[in-house]
């Protein structure tokens, strides 16, 4: 079965696609399920579940892009992206792509320092409670959330929101007394 960011599980990373930047290199696109600790509210979403296959409900999938000299990439990657000129992109869809034997993932950091950018872009790019919801904060801060493409196992970094509350366990008993 050929993968793509619809059908890509827990534990797959995929090379999306490759893209024509400047300076004659290109950039790769990435993506991989990640499972943030915090984020019960994806945890076990009905409504996602139940509208997997309506393109609205879109993968959950992180995305991390990095950029390169073509032949560097095709030495290491052994993909052929030379043909691929500034604006123009081109599908892949490999799945799991290695360099040297090490797997290339998706690695996660959040933060409350910006760079230069997401302080000029606070609205778009501190996290929120859905694209209209209210900013979703860490000890009074907003929290930023950045992903990049690295080698081997990826070290997460999830800070925990002020609004969290842990959910209860399976193993707890929840009872309340009703009254008639």
């Amino acid at each position: 079965m050929n993968k793509d960011v619809k059908t890509i599980v827990k534990g797959e990373t995929l090379l999306i696609a490759v893209k024509g930047v400047n300076g004659g290199k290109v950039q790769l696109e990435f993506a991989e399920i990640i499972s943030n600790p915090y984020n019960k509210a994806r945890a076990n979403n009905l409504v996602s579940m139940l509208n997997k296959s309506d393109d609205r409900f879109g993968s959950s999938a992180r995305r991390a892009w990095i950029t390169g000299q073509p032949g560097d990439i095709s030495e290491l990657l052994g993909l052929d992206v030379s043909s691929i000129e500034y604006g123009a992109s081109k599908e892949l869809n490999v799945l799991n792509p290695e360099i040297g034997g090490e797997r290339l993932r998706v690695q996660v950091t959040e933060t409350i320092t910006p760079d230069a950018y997401q302080e000029a872009n606070l609205e778009k790019s501190a996290k929120k409670a859905g694209s209209e919801g209210d900013f979703i904060l860490h000890e009074g801060d907003h929290i930023f959330s950045n992903s990049e493409v690295v080698t081997g196992e990826p070290y997460h970094t999830f800070l925990k929101p002020d609004t969290y509350e842990a959910p209860v366990s399976e193993d707890t008993a929840v009872t309340a007394d009703i009254q008639a």
